[in-house]
């Protein structure tokens, strides 16, 4: 997505979902209510868990405002389960140099493993259901197959070039979000051909277990009920979701006293 020009960047609330952003080109910078926060840039993933509530502030950095530029990436929102939507407030900083980096056996596609597992390669990131997110980079013509559990949902974004999923072949360019069907495995292919300014296919290939449970929702609260989702406007409303900048430091394992 293109960076746009903030000249008074606005402070979000958040409740009971973690948003996971991943940069692939560009920079940008997190603030949140709890501490956590910092710069993320090419290949960089932040994975902020909102828990009980948290504000934050997420905007290109004055240098980018005033230069202009753009900024690529991708933002994902993953439910709780009910019995952790209560939790403390939490923020990871993935660098790029931390992710798993596995290559298709002809070297046609690597494969950056952020959070799950693929074929026993582990990434970095923490989750609170299983869930696997992959970041794949397709040469023109190059195909996977990759494993997937079977009680997982599955799906890619493309977020440049084209080619088709699944065994048969279903065509996918920029923009679209191809979901799969049951089954142990996944497949991409990228065509042979591919627009001359996106030389690759590059998707994001994701998954997890259903949580199966009743939703309340309203912008960024996520809740289980109605009654769940009036008590977090009210939280957000009485100033309960805390202040920027934080007034206590936060950790990866939690707040600190």
């Amino acid at each position: 997505m293109p960076a746009v020009t903030v000249e008074n960047p606005l402070t979000l609330p958040r409740v009971a979902a973690s948003a996971d952003a991943v940069s692939i080109d560009g920079i940008f910078d997190h603030q949140d209510s709890q501490g956590g926060g910092g710069t993320i840039t090419n290949g960089d993933t932040q994975w902020m868990t909102a828990g009980s509530g948290l504000l934050h502030i997420e905007a290109p950095p004055e240098s980018l405002v005033v230069s202009g530029g753009l900024f690529h990436g991708l933002q994902l929102w993953v439910n709780l389960p009910a019995k952790d939507k209560m939790m403390a407030p939490r923020y990871q900083d993935i660098r790029g140099g931390q992710v798993q980096l596995l290559a298709s056996p002809d070297g046609g596609a690597l494969l950056r493993v952020i959070a799950g597992e693929l074929d026993g390669h582990a990434g970095p990131g923490i989750t609170h259901t299983p869930i696997t997110m992959i970041h794949a980079t397709l040469a023109p013509g190059a195909e996977v197959t990759l494993p997937w559990r079977e009680d997982f949902n599955g799906l890619a974004y493309v977020l440049a070039g084209k080619g088709s999923v699944g065994t048969e072949r279903r065509p996918i360019h920029l923009g679209q979000t191809a979901v799969f069907g049951s089954g142990s495995s996944l497949t991409v292919r990228a065509d042979e051909k591919q627009d001359s300014h996106t030389p690759d296919l590059e998707v994001v290939l994701l998954g997890g277990q259903p949580i199966r449970e009743p939703m309340a929702h309203y912008g960024p609260f996520v809740m289980n009920t109605q009654a769940e989702l009036q008590q977090a406007f009210e939280d957000f409303q009485k100033g309960r979701l805390g202040t920027i900048p934080a007034v206590h430091g936060m950790t990866e394992a939690g707040p600190q006293e």
